[in-house]
Parts: structure tokens; sequence; C-alpha cells
């Protein structure tokens, strides 16, 4: 299991990235890269990444603070 939950923030970031620059594209009138089910799941992927995240990091720093 991955102790840091830094990268698993990063790998949130990144499918964040990917939602956004394809709203983004789609606002600009470029076409969007994803479908409306697929840009669902980047966006729950995300959103599960990033809860998953702050949690092992907060899990981590209670584990430093509290010797017990």
């Amino acid at each position: 299991m991955i102790r840091n939950g830094r990268f698993v923030l990063f790998g949130a970031l990144i499918c964040f990235l990917l939602f956004f620059g394809n709203v983004a594209s789609g606002a600009a009138g470029f076409g969007t890269i994803l479908g409306d089910v697929a840009e669902m799941l980047t966006l729950l992927a995300a959103s599960l990444l990033f809860v998953t995240g702050v949690l092992m990091l907060e899990v981590a720093e209670n584990r430093n603070i509290d010797p017990r």
C-alpha cells in the first residue's frame, strides 16, 4: 500500500486537469475529446482519488503526532 498520499493526490490532479481541459476545449468551440460518460467517470475518479489522498495524509499526520 502506498504510505504517502501525495502520489494519490497527484493522480487526482491529473484526472481533474483532463476533465477541465475537456470542458474548456468544448466551451471554446474546439470540440471535446471525451464523451459524456467518460467525462463523468474522469470527474468521479478525480474525486475519489482526492478524498483517498487527503485521508491518507491525515492518517500519516495523526500517526506522527500521537506516538501512543
